[in-house]
């Protein structure tokens, strides 16, 4: 098992590009050089779009549009680092053409830091294949268990205790304790926390042990009401927040609602309505904009508008990790949202008021990447 660059050049967070940084306001002498920390399996993703249903047995279905991108964990990374946020990401990565494709959109394209990441000689990368069709997705995907890496717990690679970081990132699994969040959680690391679906049913709180370690979770509204045995996602956020300090609760179309149990705060905000071409990874990015509004010191309010309207621009491009919103996107929506409300404001000028003192007047920052149909096209000469 290797890493995957063996030259000097500089990777992650000292090699990403200017751009507008959420947490200039916070920063100080003697921060982490890392603000999130995460870990977890790449997958290669092809998405298949414009479906008018769902395949038929025995039938062949035809598709408008496909891409290809980096997904599973580089979906929350991605969205991470094009916020602005100094992103560190530890996974193996496929000995292929795969692998070798989402490891350089990832350090390269996107800036992440992988130095803990590596190669596995001799493993294929996961890959899912993703159908989007009425407003949700189908996927079906083959990969295998990566090898353990031959070090553990040693406070340089994962999956022992990561480095010191602002915040990390997890994807919890009921009922499998995951030992390096009770050691970042000592170092003085944030942790967020989302959830899997429970395949077993049992969907008892006592899986959840790794919340002890949390300073938010952030399931959906069937997961949390599962896990607390309520039939109103508000009603499951007020019970969540005595396992965790803060519980944030994502309603779909509805939008989010949130409880803080350290004082008692309650925040609900709607969702915003956009014609979805693909909806995956809009948890991620949900996730994503919670965690840099969070670390921003933002209110409970903005920080759930911010993530709402992160994922609600996500939807509108292809992929998971690469239909990720950047701070051109954001500025954009909201130059759009002030023109048109700008005789009488209405409601979402009062509700994003507070972009006004985040986005530079004039943000314009290059392009981001976007899922393509393939990888590795030749550009012609």
């Amino acid at each position: 098992m290797s890493s995957r660059r063996e030259d000097p050049q500089p990777a992650g967070p000292a090699a990403v590009p200017a751009v507008l940084d959420p947490l200039a306001g916070v920063r100080a002498d003697g921060d982490p050089r890392t603000d999130v920390y995460l870990t977890g399996t790449v997958f290669l993703d092809i998405i298949f779009t414009g479906l008018d249903s769902a395949p038929v047995r025995g039938t062949e279905s035809w598709a408008r549009g496909m891409g290809s991108s980096p997904g599973g964990v580089a979906n929350m990374a991605t969205a991470l680092a094009r916020l602005g946020l100094r992103t560190s990401l530890a996974a193996a990565f496929g000995d292929d053409h795969y692998g070798e494709y989402c490891w350089e959109a990832l350090e390269e394209g996107e800036g992440i830091d992988l130095a803990l990441s590596r190669t596995v000689p001799g493993w294929h990368s996961p890959v899912t294949v993703s159908m989007a069709y009425e407003g949700e997705r189908t996927m079906v995907s083959h990969g295998h268990e990566a090898p353990p890496p031959d070090f553990a717990f040693d406070g340089k690679h994962a999956p022992g205790c990561p480095p010191p970081t602002r915040a990390c990132v997890a994807s919890l699994v009921p009922g499998r304790r995951e030992g390096w969040l009770g050691c970042a959680a000592a170092r003085g690391s944030r942790i967020f926390a989302d959830v899997g679906w429970d395949d077993s049913g049992r969907w008892d709180p006592a899986d959840l042990a790794d919340l002890e370690h949390c300073e938010a979770f952030l399931p959906n509204a069937e997961e949390a009401m599962r896990y607390t045995r309520t039939d109103c996602p508000r009603a499951a956020a007020r019970k969540l927040a005595d396992l965790v300090p803060l519980a944030v609760v994502t309603l779909g179309s509805e939008g989010a609602y949130a409880v803080d149990g350290r004082t008692g705060e309650s925040a609900e905000v709607p969702a915003i309505a956009v014609e979805a071409l693909d909806p995956t990874g809009a948890g991620d990015v949900f996730v994503a904009g919670f965690v840099t509004g969070t670390l921003a010191d933002w209110p409970l309010a903005d920080r759930l508008s911010f993530a709402g309207l992160s994922a609600a621009l996500s939807v509108q491009e292809f992929g998971g990790s690469l239909s990720a919103p950047g701070w051109a996107e954001i500025a954009a929506w909201w130059q759009q949202v002030r023109a048109y409300e700008a005789g009488a404001p209405g409601v979402m000028r009062r509700q994003y008021a507070f972009l006004d003192e985040v986005l530079p007047a004039a943000y314009r920052p290059a392009p981001l990447a976007r899922a393509v149909p393939t990888i590795g096209f030749r550009r012609p000469a």
